[in-house]
C-alpha cells in the first residue's frame, strides 16, 4: 500500500476533524462494519452503518434494477451531519457517490475507496481521484477490501485520540 495508497491534501487531518465534530460512517460491507471500532467512534458522538442487508433496500435496488450499493450509498447521503462512506467492496457504490457529489446531493467528510477486485474497480477509484473538493483516501489498481476500509477507519479514530487504543 506505500505505492498505491493516495490521499487527496490533507485528507486524513480533515477526517480526524470530522471524527471529532461526531461525523458517522457509512460503510458497503458488514464486514467492514464489523472491523470497526464503534465504541471509539460513539464516544466522538457518530455511528456506523451499512444498510445492505435492509429489506427495503435489496427491495428498492431490484425495483430500479440498480445494484444495493448504490442504494446505500444514497441512504448514506441522506444522514444528517458529517458522514465518511468506508468503501471496501462495491465499485458501484463509489460511481454512485461521484454521481451524488455531481448532482450536489451530498458532499462527504471522506471518501475511503478501496474496492477489491477485476470488474470497473480501477475506473470508480480513478473517479474519486479526479473529484477536486473531496476528501479522499484511495488505495489505486486493484487491491483493498472490507479489512482495508475498517484499517483506515480505525487508524483515523486512533490518530483522532492521540493514537490511545482501547
Amino acid at each position: 500500500y506505500a505505492d498505491n495508497l493516495y490521499f487527496s491534501e490533507n485528507s486524513a487531518k480533515i477526517a480526524i476533524e470530522a471524527l471529532k465534530r461526531g461525523a458517522s460512517i457509512v460503510t458497503d460491507t458488514r464486514m467492514a462494519y464489523s472491523g470497526i471500532n464503534k465504541r471509539r467512534l460513539e464516544k466522538l458522538g457518530g455511528k456506523v452503518y451499512c444498510f445492505m442487508d435492509d429489506d427495503e433496500v435489496a427491495k428498492e435496488a431490484a425495483c430500479r434494477s440498480v445494484t444495493r450499493a448504490s442504494v446505500c450509498m444514497e441512504r448514506g447521503a441522506a444522514l444528517p451531519g458529517e458522514v465518511i462512506f468506508a468503501v471496501g467492496n462495491a465499485p458501484t457504490a463509489l460511481i454512485r457517490l461521484y454521481e451524488l457529489i455531481q448532482e450536489k446531493k451530498v458532499r462527504p467528510a471522506l471518501i475511503i475507496g478501496v474496492p477489491v477486485g477485476f470488474v470497473n474497480v480501477v475506473q470508480s477509484k480513478e473517479l474519486i481521484l479526479s473529484l477536486e473538493n473531496t476528501p479522499y483516501i484511495v488505495a489505486r489498481g486493484r487491491k483493498g477490501g472490507s479489512n482495508i476500509a475498517a484499517c483506515i477507519c480505525n487508524a483515523l479514530l486512533y490518530m483522532g485520540d492521540g493514537g490511545k487504543r482501547e
